[in-house]
């Protein structure tokens, strides 16, 4: 026993790193992760109080537990077998496609990460673009809402910004989760994502299997209680308007709920903006007839470097105004009491009705607008008379700088249509760039709707 026992070196090295990681499995890192998972409990029951709606338990679960609760429930064996045989494969094999589907989607939520990081982040980027405005929210309405409930924002979809304004307006009620497409699955981006509580979707999957994974998921986390936000027009408005909605997700929260489960109240949420990044794409996408934006990272560095040597020079501008506006909540229950018999569509058509009601309007979209109406030319004291008439129009419309005179918010409109080349002013006339109609159009597209109501009760 006393002996002594020659070794090289080399081995005593492996051995000794061994002992260190077996030391540090079983002894080190339980007890330090015990120690971090305290703290932050406390800290997240400290964050609870002052939050309209706590973060609910199945937000916080591990993620390694969660993806193990997806992948053995019931409906999801089911499509695991259905799957197997489909495809000829042994079911051991069609399970684990079923465990990468749940990795890819299940997120990792991180209550410092979003409350202590990223709300900041989204703040200071937001009021460093745009001059940020909350046009309208019933507060009351909002508190009003059963605190049982499960809360879904539904909003339009113009900008990947609406993810950044509407995280950062709503930090006070809750945490929200969003469904992210394949553009938000690049590294590290995928991480910090899945940590502030989103879940990976893939748009064009076709399969039964991931569709079930996924339907399960979002079943999971409604009858979890989860506040969520999501777009029921499913992507991105390609021509600027408000599109018909779309029913994946909105199908997976109505049909996937437990019998007698939770309530669900969707709050509407409008966006606007007199300045969209990607509008250009957008457009370019919306004449190609595809949904495919060729935006490349290269391009996001050049605009990001230009803003940077913008504010060096002292010749930065933020880019006109981000508005949001809160519809009035409505209850699933309370819905289906009422129309007994509707169909998922009248649903998702209701939910379109109540954003479409409440869309900002702000100076550039006015301006596009009576531009537009009027075949692309105006002297500027007509263009001025028009703007007018159309916020007259329009008393119950979310109208910002409605309380300015005309002149001003035409003289605001135009002056950023004219910095990007949209619109020329020359000898008291206004007109559309040739080549800029479709871009004027986008914007004037995103107030349209309003003004075709007031033309058809009018």
């Amino acid at each position: 026993m006393g002996r002594m026992v020659e070794m090289p070196l080399w081995a005593l090295v492996v051995l000794l790193a061994f002992a260190a990681v077996t030391f540090a499995s079983h002894f080190l890192f339980p007890s330090v992760r015990w120690f971090f998972r305290r703290r932050l409990e406390r800290a997240v029951a400290q964050l609870n109080r002052r939050l309209e709606r706590p973060i609910e338990p199945f937000k916080l679960a591990r993620r390694h537990d969660m993806i193990q609760r997806l992948i053995y429930d019931p409906a999801v064996l089911r499509a695991v077998s259905a799957h197997a045989r489909a495809e000829a494969i042994p079911e051991n094999v069609a399970f684990e496609h079923a465990r990468r589907y749940a990795r890819e989607i299940v997120p990792s939520f991180s209550a410092s990460l979003y409350f202590g990081f990223a709300i900041r982040v989204a703040k200071r980027l937001s009021q460093s673009l745009y001059r940020v405005t909350l046009v309208q929210i019933d507060a009351a309405a909002l508190r009003r809402i059963d605190p049982e409930a499960t809360v879904v924002f539904v909003m339009n979809h113009r900008s990947n910004m609406d993810y950044v304004l509407v995280t950062w307006l709503a930090a006070e009620r809750s945490a929200l989760s969003y469904a992210v497409g394949e553009w938000a699955r690049v590294w590290p981006l995928s991480r910090m994502i899945r940590a502030m509580g989103a879940y990976f979707i893939r748009r064009r999957s076709r399969g039964d299997l991931y569709r079930r994974v996924l339907a399960r998921y979002v079943g999971m986390a409604t009858d979890g209680g989860v506040t969520q936000a999501m777009f029921p027009e499913g992507g991105l408005s390609l021509d600027g308007g408000l599109q018909p909605p779309r029913l994946g997700l909105l199908k997976y929260l109505v049909e996937e709920r437990s019998p007698g489960g939770r309530d669900v109240v969707f709050v509407p949420v409008a966006l606007n903006y007199d300045r969209v990044f990607e509008d250009r794409v957008l457009v370019a996408a919306g004449q190609a007839g595809g949904r495919r934006f060729p935006a490349r990272i290269s391009v996001i560095a050049r605009f990001v470097l230009r803003q940077v040597w913008l504010r060096l020079r002292g010749r930065y501008h933020r880019h006109g105004h981000a508005a949001v506006s809160f519809g009035a909540p409505l209850s699933l229950a309370s819905f289906r009491r009422e129309r007994p018999g509707a169909a998922l569509e009248d649903l998702a058509h209701a939910l379109m009705a109540r954003i479409g009601a409440v869309v900002p309007v702000l100076p550039v979209p006015l301006v596009a607008r009576a531009l537009t109406d009027a075949g692309g030319i105006l002297d500027r004291t007509a263009l001025e008379a028009r703007v007018a008439g159309m916020i007259a129009a329009q008393p119950h419309a979310r109208v910002h700088l409605a309380c300015e005179a005309p002149e001003q918010v035409v003289g605001f409109g135009l002056g950023l249509l004219s910095r990007r080349g949209m619109v020329a002013a020359q000898d008291g006339q206004v007109r559309i760039v040739a080549g800029e109609e479709a871009m004027v159009a986008y914007y004037a597209n995103s107030i349209a709707h309003l003004f075709a109501d007031a033309a058809r009760t009018g």
